[in-house]
C-alpha cells in the first residue's frame, strides 16, 4: 500500500481552488452507404501541438505569482517539460452513430529519467461542464483548474496523460452529449486512448514512448466515466494497471432516487437537464414532449440546451433555475415530510434550496417517479436491503438509470475509490453502495476506499491527506466568517466541498496510490 507525504502547501492550494468556481452497432454509417471511420483513429495525424511548458512555465501558469509559485513548487515539484497536443479522433454517439471527439494528449520530456523512455499512461475523465466549447487541452483557458492539476500532478511527474473532452464538446460533430451513458462514454475514452497511442511517440518528444502501464482516473462525472471505462476494458480482456475513480455517481439509480425523495444535490437542475437530454437522445422514450417532465417556462428547447455555447448565466437568462428542482408544494400529502426533508441536519439547508416556486420539474412527474420507486424500490435507498438497483422499474427514466448503474461488476485490477462523506453534490452513498456491492459479491476484490473527510486511524497511509483536508475545510470556513458569514462558514464549505476541497486531495490520494505500481 502506498504511503502519502502531504505538504502543508497543498492545503493552501486547495483552499485557493475552492474559490474557483446503446445498443447499436459500432460500424453504423448513418445511412450514407459509405464505411464509417474507424473508431479510435485520428482525424488529424499527427495531432497539433498547442503549447509546451517547462517546469518553471507550468508553475507560473499554475501560481500566477511568486507566492503561488512557491507554494506549488513545494507541493508538486514538477520534473518534466510537457507538450500539450490537441487530439481529434473518431468515435460513436449514444446510438452508435459515427462522430468525432477531441481531447488532450500531454507528453513529458526532459533529462530526468522519469521524463523519457517507456512511460505509464494516465487516462483521465473530467467533471461535468455546461460549456459546449470546453477544451481540457487549453491549459490557459478560464476555469480550467482541472487541466492544470492534471498537468502538475501527472504529466510533469512523467506520466503520459490522455484526457478526452467527450463527444458533444469542443470540435465534436455530435449535437448532444451522452451524459452518464456508461456504454458510450467508455467507448469514447477507449477511442481516445487508441488515438493517443497511435500518435506516440511524437516528433516533439521522440524519446517518450508508451511503457505499457495504464492507469485510469477521473473526478465527479469523470469518476463515473473512469469506472465504466475500467469495466469495459476488463470485459474486453485488456489490462488495466490500477484505477482511481473519484467522487462519481456510480450507483446512479439509487442516487437519483435519493434526489427525488427530496435530497436535492447542489447543481441538480444542471445535472438533471444533461441527464434527461442525454438519455432522450440515446433511448427516445424518456418523454413524449419536454412538458411531460419540465415546467412549461423551461421546456422549450431544453433538449438541446446543454452543453451550451452561450457563455452567459443560464439562470439569469431564465433558461434554468439555479437551485430549485422541485416545487415546495408536495406532489401528494404523503410526501410533505420530504418536501424538503430535514435530515441529515448538516445537509438540510442544501436540500431546502432545491425546492421553491421556480422549480424545473413538474409535480406530477415527481409523483409518478416516487410512486414507481415505492412499487419498485432500489435496494440501496431509502432503505439498504440487497444494495442492488430495482429489479423491474416501470418508469422509463428509472429504467435508463438502472441500465447505466455500475452496481453489476467487480474490478480485478487494484482500484481506489476516493470521496468525501459530507459531499452535497455527489452523495457519498455512491461510494458506499459500490463498496457494499463488491464486499458482498467478491470480498477479495483489490479495492481501497478513502473517505477523505474521515479521521485517520493508526498507520493510515492517507492520514496526512485526511488531516490536510480537515485543515483546509476549517480554513475555508474561517475565511467565510471573516468575510461576514453568519453560519460559521457552513454554506461556503458546502458550496466548495465537491470541486474545490475534495478534488485536489483525492487527486493527491490517487497519485500516491498509482505510485505503488
Amino acid at each position: 500500500m502506498p504511503h502519502s507525504r502531504f505538504p502543508a502547501s497543498l492545503i493552501i492550494f486547495a483552499v485557493l481552488l475552492s474559490g474557483c468556481g446503446s445498443n447499436s452497432d459500432d460500424d453504423k454509417d448513418g445511412g450514407t452507404g459509405t464505411a464509417a471511420p474507424v473508431r479510435g483513429s485520428l482525424v488529424q495525424n499527427p495531432p497539433s501541438k498547442l503549447a509546451t511548458y517547462s517546469p518553471t512555465e507550468l508553475l507560473a501558469t499554475l501560481g500566477g505569482g511568486d507566492l503561488g509559485q512557491l507554494l506549488l513548487q513545494l507541493a508538486f515539484n514538477p520534473k518534466c517539460t510537457i507538450d500539450v497536443h490537441q487530439l481529434q479522433y473518431n468515435t460513436v454517439g449514444a446510438g452508435g452513430e459515427p462522430t468525432t471527439a477531441s481531447g488532450a494528449l500531454m507528453v513529458p520530456s526532459g533529462s530526468d529519467p522519469a521524463c523519457q523512455g517507456g512511460r505509464p499512461i494516465v487516462l483521465y475523465a473530467h467533471g461535468t461542464s455546461p460549456d459546449r466549447n470546453y477544451n481540457i487541452a487549453n491549459l490557459n483557458g478560464s476555469n480550467n483548474s482541472e487541466a492544470l492539476l492534471l498537468a502538475a500532478v501527472f504529466a510533469a511527474q512523467g506520466y503520459i496523460v490522455v484526457a478526452p473532452n467527450y463527444a458533444g464538446y469542443d470540435s465534436s460533430t455530435l449535437a448532444y452529449h451522452p451524459y452518464l451513458n456508461a456504454d458510450q462514454q467508455s467507448k469514447d475514452m477507449i477511442d481516445a486512448l487508441a488515438a493517443a497511442r497511435s500518435a506516440l511517440p511524437t516528433s516533439a518528444a521522440p524519446a517518450t514512448t508508451d511503457g505499457g502501464k495504464l492507469f485510469i482516473t477521473g473526478y465527479s462525472q469523470g469518476g463515473y466515466v473512469a469506472m465504466a471505462t475500467q469495466r469495459a476494458l476488463q470485459a474486453s480482456g485488456q489490462t488495466v494497471t490500477a484505477s482511481g475513480p473519484m467522487s462519481g455517481p456510480y450507483a446512479l439509480a439509487a442516487f437519483s432516487d435519493a434526489v427525488f425523495y427530496g435530497q436535492v444535490s447542489l447543481s441538480a437542475p444542471l445535472s438533471f437537464t444533461l441527464l434527461v437530454s442525454g438519455y432522450q437522445h440515446a433511448y427516445g422514450n424518456i418523454y413524449s414532449a419536454p412538458t411531460d417532465i419540465f415546467e412549461a417556462k423551461y421546456a422549450s428547447g431544453i433538449g438541446s440546451l446543454l452543453p451550451s455555447t452561450d457563455s452567459g448565466n443560464l439562470s439569469a437568462q431564465g433558461k434554468l433555475p439555479s437551485d430549485q428542482l422541485f416545487s415546495s408544494t408536495p406532489p401528494d400529502p404523503a410526501y410533505a415530510s420530504i418536501t424538503p426533508p430535514t435530515t441529515p441536519a448538516n445537509l438540510a439547508p442544501v436540500f431546502a434550496a432545491g425546492f421553491g416556486a421556480d422549480n424545473l420539474i413538474i409535480n406530477s412527474y415527481r409523483l409518478a417517479y416516487l410512486q414507481d420507486a415505492a412499487a419498485h424500490p432500489d435496494g440501496g435507498f431509502p432503505t439498504t436491503t440487497d444494495g442492488l438497483p430495482a429489479a423491474a422499474p416501470a418508469n422509463a427514466f428509472r429504467q435508463a438509470l438502472k441500465l447505466n448503474d455500475l452496481r453489476n461488476w467487480t474490478p480485478t485490477a487494484p482500484t481506489l475509490l476516493c470521496a468525501g462523506s459530507e459531499d452535497p453534490t455527489v452523495f457519498y452513498l455512491n461510494t458506499q453502495l459500490m463498496q457494499g456491492y463488491w464486499a458482498a459479491n467478491t470480498p477479495t476484490a483489490p479495492v481501497t476506499i478513502v473517505d477523505i473527510d474521515s479521521s485517520p486511524t493508526g498507520g493510515d497511509p492517507y492520514g496526512d491527506l485526511k488531516n490536510g483536508f480537515e485543515a483546509a475545510k476549517q480554513l475555508a470556513a474561517a475565511t467565510a466568517v471573516v468575510q461576514g458569514a453568519s453560519d460559521g462558514g457552513a454554506a461556503d464549505v458546502a458550496k466548495n466541498y465537491h470541486a474545490g476541497l475534495v478534488a485536489p486531495f483525492c487527486l493527491a490520494a490517487v497519485d500516491a496510490f498509482f505510485k505503488g505500481f
